[in-house]
């Protein structure tokens, strides 16, 4: 596979010193793996730090600044960040109004930043943590316990952001990014495999005119494989699957938000004709979209494919999800 790094053992930190060349407002430490909003400490707010294993961008350093988070610690390929840069991340972030971890259900993820909590709360800081565990296909799957956490990071972040920029508390901010994560459900779709670059070749098979179902962000299995299929199609499977999941609650009558996310290789191109297939089904199904964001946020390295994220909207949701966010890879308002 050709692929434009230098070597895979320099990939992450060569894409953390392009992030803080083309990104000056941010403190991008290198090498100790932790992108930091300059202004974090200043207006007394509550901190937002999160992270993963890198290959998901821009989640999630990509979403650093006002709105938004506070810190992100970006591991290795998909793989865990450890705990001092969590630790770290919470240091240079709390305010004294304490630190909200946002956790996306991988068995890494969820050790390393309890641990990190732990550690923080050792050193006077008060620790949130929010487990975001979306993904509707699949239970128990490859490096999780429950239900993977994928696309509504996204929307758990920026809400939660937003609240903690107006001031809020912070159990107060931890209780809307909960309320966000369940009232959220995902759902991806692969029509390829994707390469890292440690092995630079795919990580695992799909034959062509294949697709796999319910697949997950690093590759994890799905829950069938079928032959290709229209977007209709799989816009039909993957919305009703988050539609069905989120029933099981209460009806899905009202306003949603929703997120058409491509996994990397996909163009806009396509998500948008997607989109139009989501919007559809959706319309069909009496559930009206409040908001709608299309485009590459929480990917797979150069998977082609797509996932769907639906979150149920009331009006704080709305109000939060509105408000002014200025970060790498999402903006408005500002």
């Amino acid at each position: 596979m050709k692929m434009l790094i230098n070597s895979p053992q320099t990939v992450v930190a060569d894409a953390l010193r392009g992030l803080a060349s083309a990104h000056p407002e941010l403190d991008v430490d290198v090498d100790a793996r932790l992108v930091v909003r300059r202004d974090a400490r200043q207006g007394g707010r509550v901190g937002l730090v999160s992270g993963g294993g890198s290959g998901h961008e821009p989640l999630h350093a990509g979403f650093v600044g006002h709105g938004m988070l506070s810190a992100a610690c970006p591991g290795e390929v998909f793989t865990s960040p450890v705990p001092d840069q969590m630790v770290r991340a919470a240091k240079a972030v709390d305010s004294g109004q304490g630190v909200l971890f946002v956790v996306k259900n991988y068995t890494g993820d969820v050790l390393n930043f309890d641990m990190a909590a732990e550690l923080a709360e050792e050193e006077g800081i008060r620790v949130e943590r929010v487990l975001v565990n979306d993904d509707v296909a699949v239970t128990d799957s490859t490096y999780t316990a429950g239900r993977r956490g994928t696309g509504a990071t996204l929307f758990v972040e920026k809400i939660a952001g937003a609240a903690a920029e107006q001031g809020m508390p912070l159990e107060q901010v931890a209780a809307v990014a909960r309320r966000v994560n369940e009232a959220s459900g995902s759902f991806g779709v692969a029509l390829s495999a994707c390469s890292t670059p440690a092995k630079g070749s795919p990580t695992f098979d799909l034959p062509d005119g294949e697709l796999e179902l319910g697949i997950g962000i690093h590759g994890e299995p799905g829950r069938e494989r079928r032959p290709m299929m229209t977007a209709g199609e799989i816009a039909e499977v993957a919305v009703g699957s988050v539609l069905d999941d989120m029933a099981n609650a209460a009806p899905v009558d009202g306003p949603v938000l929703a997120l058409v996310n491509g996994m990397g290789a996909t163009p806009l191109l396509e998500l948008y004709g997607f989109h139009a297939e989501v919007a559809r089904v959706l319309e069909a199904r009496g559930v009206p979209v409040a908001r709608a964001l299309v485009g590459n946020y929480v990917t797979s390295l150069d998977m082609a494919g797509c996932s769907v994220t639906l979150c149920r909207a009331d009006e704080d949701m709305l109000r939060l999800w509105d408000a002014p966010v200025q970060t790498a890879a999402l903006r408005w308002g500002r």
